[in-house]
């Protein structure tokens, strides 16, 4: 699987996040707090406070696909 993340959109949410929330708040968290659509090709970035993990939130093809880094 090679996806071209070139034609995707990214988006950093500003401040930090309780990154112990699993997809279904990040995506609540994407809707409602930034006002996006989750199912567009895009790329959402979420940090914790001390900026040591990071997890990524994007839509393909039949699902979410959910990174993190720690």
């Amino acid at each position: 699987m090679f996806i071209d993340f070139s034609k995707y959109k990214y988006y950093l949410k500003p401040g930090t996040t309780d990154l112990r929330r699993a997809i279904n708040g990040l995506s609540l968290m994407i809707q409602n707090d930034m006002s996006l659509n989750i199912f567009s090709k895009s790329l959402f970035l979420f940090c914790k406070k001390q900026r040591k993990l990071l997890k990524i939130v994007y839509w393909y093809e039949t699902g979410f696909c959910i990174w993190q880094k720690d």
